[in-house]
């Protein structure tokens, strides 16, 4: 079987067979040998047993999106076949050991080929071994120099020691003996076209990208308590909290990590926290208090499928209405939806510089597909980095509240300048102090804090992207990480009579999203939730009604093909 531009590999197995190393080893291989790759994992919420999937897709051109389809197979349990059987085609290559293959589910006996892993593992040193000699077969097949995967191996386990490094070694040479055997008599032959300026991308998962804009922006606190799939943020920024001076604080709860990161810009940080949803209702309360002391405020939440703990390592975009309306009382927020992880990069910057300037809670609001996938990508541009940082040198007159025009009062911090910085939960004087002045102080705090801000963060707010012709009848509308399957899907049908209006920005919306709407016959969107969140805040802020709905609440991402398959239907 020859594969050609374009290929999806699936390793499956279950929790504890090392298929997360089989992703790390294979894309950094393949991104040195010149190939552009992308990869994602779904997996069970257990540390051993069920059945785990890591998809890894290479292509002549960038690939960035989600595909049903297998074309090479490794499954590394008995369970594997069955936990994948609906995307085994009679195009599928399955490379296992005869234990492993589920002959049932087998399409095309001719794409069969064993390989005795474990057997080759147990002569190495163990069982342990088999993914590095699934690794060393897909090197090979690939036509990766023998060397290249070996390399990489010496740097990688070093701290294990020789011995490790030397049966890792075996592991890759049987490996890839085996894959060249193959791809020499014509069992399975890989030709993807290489690019040598591939080399120099950056292989990043959302959750690196995320981690990478804070640090950008000048993050240097984060209080959270662990909760998946974010927990990755707070990982990621303690590997590199000695390199950035950032504090790192793993919190006794989420009502502690919200309020600590609060207390941190208070004193003058810039700080944030990661949550899922389930964390972030914890936190509502501090939401509320970072509202009423007007206080910057930057929240990554990494949406999962609920109610209650739901589906913990799986993915949805069930909490766009919870982060839209949680806390109580009424105040400003902005909440972006990268898609990518250049606007993971940028967006996670600009939160904190808007955070800063108006003095709000703003929401980077990601799923688990997002930062669980991996993506190669160019070097970001770090020249359009600029951090905008509106702290004021106090007099002796300060006033924290102080009402202006716009709505945005000096912010001092406490021991910069001459004035005490007076904050307070209660309804509060320009200086701070509690009122309860309900005819005239009142109304002008709440319309400080909402109105005359809001008016602000609409004019800046970031405008929606449109791919395809701009003469579209039909407007497919998807935000957040559905981003890349939805483009490709366009991409392939190649109609010019379809377009796809991508937001990065969910809240509040620019207004010249209404523009696009209402320029379309037919309206599409698409979302990982069962009510249309989105479809529900462009009818609350625009009274504009989506014609009509794709919407996936199973977990699972949604595939070009699922897409593609369903714009093909209604048109």
């Amino acid at each position: 079987m020859e594969y050609k531009n374009d290929i999806s590999l699936v390793i499956c197995g279950a929790a504890g067979q090392g298929i997360a190393t089989v992703e790390e080893l294979l894309t950094a291989i393949l991104r040195v040998a010149g190939y552009n790759s992308y990869s994602t994992s779904e997996f069970m919420s257990r540390i051993r047993g069920g059945t785990n999937s890591t998809v890894i897709r290479v292509s002549s051109k960038r690939a960035t999106a989600f595909l049903d389809r297998i074309d090479v197979l490794i499954p590394l349990s008995p369970e594997a076949m069955k936990h994948v059987k609906g995307r085994i085609s009679s195009n599928t290559s399955i490379l296992a050991e005869e234990t492993n293959i589920d002959v049932e589910l087998v399409k095309n006996p001719e794409n069969m080929i064993k390989i005795p892993f474990t057997d080759i593992a147990m002569e190495i040193g163990g069982k342990i071994y088999s993914n590095i000699v699934a690794v060393g077969v897909l090197a090979a097949l690939f036509k990766v120099s023998e060397e290249s995967p070996i390399d990489y191996i010496k740097n990688r386990f070093a701290p294990k020691g020789e011995s490790v490094i030397e049966k890792n070694i075996t592991a890759i040479r049987r490996g890839f003996k085996i894959g060249k055997e193959l791809y020499e008599a014509n069992k399975i032959r890989i030709t993807v076209p290489t690019d040598k300026s591939i080399r120099n991308n950056v292989f990043l998962s959302g959750t690196q990208s995320i981690g990478l804009g804070a640090i950008a922006a000048g993050i240097n606190f984060i209080s959270s308590y662990p909760m998946s799939p974010s927990t990755g943020i707070l990982v990621f920024l303690s590997q590199k909290a000695k390199d950035f001076d950032i504090i790192i604080d793993q919190a006794e709860d989420e009502i502690a990590a919200i309020n600590k990161g609060i207390g941190a810009w208070y004193a003058g940080a810039r700080a944030m926290i990661t949550t899922s949803g389930g964390g972030f209702a914890l936190m509502t309360e501090g939401l509320s208090l970072a509202g009423m002391i007007e206080s910057p405020m930057v929240l990554h939440i990494a949406q999962r499928p609920g109610p209650a703990t739901g589906l913990p390592t799986r993915t949805g975009q069930e909490d766009l209405t919870h982060v839209v309306n949680a806390a109580h009382g009424e105040f400003a927020r902005v909440v972006y939806a990268p898609g990518t992880p250049e606007d993971g990069f940028y967006l996670t910057h600009k939160a904190f510089n808007v955070a800063d300037q108006y003095q709000i809670p703003v929401f980077i609001l990601t799923d688990q597909f997002f930062v669980d996938s991996h993506y190669s990508i160019p070097n970001l541009d770090v020249s359009k980095i600029n951090n905008e940082k509106h702290i004021v040198k106090t007099e002796s007159n300060y006033r924290r509240y102080e009402l202006t025009e716009n709505g945005i009062s000096p912010r001092g911090i406490p021991g910069y300048g001459d004035g005490v910085v007076n904050v307070d939960s209660d309804e509060h004087t320009e200086d701070g102090h509690i009122t309860e002045d309900v005819h005239h102080l009142r109304p002008k705090m709440v319309e400080k804090r909402l109105y005359k801000k809001y008016k602000l963060l609409i004019e800046e707010a970031i405008e929606p992207e449109l791919f395809g012709d701009e003469n579209y009848e039909i407007l497919v509308i998807g935000w957040g990480s559905n981003y890349s399957v939805i483009k490709e899907a366009l991409e392939e049908l190649r109609r010019s009579d379809i377009a796809f209006l991508y937001f990065k920005q969910v809240y509040p919306l620019n207004k010249k999203s209404l523009e696009y709407l209402k320029k379309a016959q037919t309206t599409i969107m698409v979302e990982n939730n069962a009510t249309s969140q989105f479809g529900k805040l462009l009818q609350s802020e625009f009274n504009f009604r989506v014609n009509k709905q794709l919407l996936k609440y199973n977990g699972m991402p949604f595939s070009v093909e699922e897409i593609k398959k369903y714009l093909e239907e209604l048109v």
